[in-house]
């Protein structure tokens, strides 16, 4: 199973994590902002718990030290995170990290931490945070994924399923979801529908 897997929910609550494991999910973020070192470590290690006896793999954003202890295995940071974060002991701990990139400066700093995967956004609009950075467009994927060469370029900012074509034509390998499953009317379904056009287009 390729890692992160083409469909790659990126969600803030255990309830989140809990729902879509269940639907089958094989790759999933858990991105829940300022928590503090217990906070944090409390969430990870109940993540984990649900998770466990499950094919999902669960990639817990931003708070690195935290996975190292809870016994994670897949880390993903920003480019502010991975400013402070120490890469050699997340390396050391046998953690996988996945880096997201804005432009071609966030690539290098990227590119030079030697990630499992690089995340590009955002490509389209996207209405769940303020973002210092204009919209990438579907051009810029296939640019990036020359660049990146064999590490996995995942696509993600305000995608919706009936985009999804041709993002991975373009040359994503993986497509992060947030508002387009978090905010619609029927989740599962969505979820459904999605794990049936990345089986389909694999």
């Amino acid at each position: 199973m390729p890692y992160p897997d083409r469909f790659y929910p990126v969600v803030d609550t255990l309830d989140w994590v809990r729902r879509l494991a269940g639907l089958g999910v094989g790759t999933l973020q858990l991105r829940a902002k300022d928590l503090n070192d217990g906070e944090a470590l409390q969430l990870v290690s109940d993540a984990l718990e649900i998770v466990r006896g499950t094919p999902t793999r669960l990639v817990i954003n931003d708070y690195w030290r935290a996975a190292i202890v809870a016994g994670a295995e897949h880390v993903h940071l920003g480019q502010e995170d991975l400013a402070e974060a120490d890469v050699n002991e997340i390396r050391k701990a046998g953690l996988t990290l996945g880096l997201s990139t804005h432009d071609d400066t966030e690539l290098e700093t990227a590119l030079a931490a030697e990630p499992d995967y690089v995340a590009l956004g955002p490509i389209f609009p996207t209405t769940l945070k303020s973002m210092r950075f204009a919209p990438q467009g579907i051009a810029k994927i296939s640019e990036w994924k020359k660049r990146v060469g064999n590490i996995p370029l995942v696509a993600i900012g305000g995608i919706k399923l009936e985009q999804a074509a041709e993002i991975f034509a373009a040359g994503a390998d993986s497509i992060a979801v947030v508002s387009d499953v978090t905010q619609n009317p029927d989740p599962d379904a969505r979820v459904k529908a999605w794990l049936e056009q990345v089986t389909e287009a694999a």
